[in-house]
């Protein structure tokens, strides 16, 4: 009876995860795995907590001789390989799985903005304007700073660490991306 119960209530928890992930979950799992291995090889290899913001911070000491990046110096050089792996990777994605050269069930293909012929591979372009774009990446910068790091950081590394501060920053986080997300459909703004 005992595996009978086990079984019903695992049918269970599969279709309430149907709901919302009506693609499945496989490649997100695969995502966080990669995720938590590449953050995992990172700390055991320098010590330090992989957060994106950090890194991103660290190649303005290259360029900047402001103290608040100073700090930087001594581990700016894998940072910098960190984030042209962050871009590397997303144009091998897109030269890759975005323009059919490669298929993947993992893969899901985008349902809003252009698709373009660029030398035999197809691009996709978004549909929101850049500067929307533009103020969403200074919203985010902003939004870094004040939380004193990034959802990375964060909800990866410091979660991961059990880190009060950042149970309470990606509280925060979530609370106001579902907040804002919500206001936006409510007003009706489209890409």
């Amino acid at each position: 009876m005992t595996h009978v119960v086990s079984l019903v209530f695992g049918l269970e928890a599969l279709a309430l995860l149907s709901d919302p992930f009506p693609n499945g979950i496989e490649h997100y799992l695969l995502g966080g795995l990669l995720v938590g291995l590449g953050t995992a090889v990172i700390y055991l290899g320098t010590g330090i907590a992989a957060g994106a913001s950090t890194f991103l911070e660290s190649t303005l000491s290259y360029v900047s001789s402001l103290s608040r990046f100073e700090q930087y110096r001594a581990s700016r050089d894998w940072r910098v390989v960190f984030t042209l792996g962050i871009v590397a990777g997303a144009a091998i994605y897109a030269v890759t799985f975005q323009s059919g050269f490669l298929s993947s069930s993992l893969h899901q293909t985008a349902t809003t903005g252009e698709l373009y012929d660029v030398g035999g591979f197809t691009l996709w372009v978004t549909d929101v304007q850049p500067w929307r774009l533009l103020l969403g990446g200074v919203l985010i910068g902003i939004g870094t700073r004040v939380g004193k790091g990034c959802t990375s950081g964060h909800g990866v590394c410091g979660v991961g660490s059990a880190s009060s501060a950042s149970f309470v920053g990606v509280a925060t986080f979530l609370l106001v991306a579902i907040g804002v997300a919500q206001l936006v459909a409510a007003v009706g703004v489209t890409p």
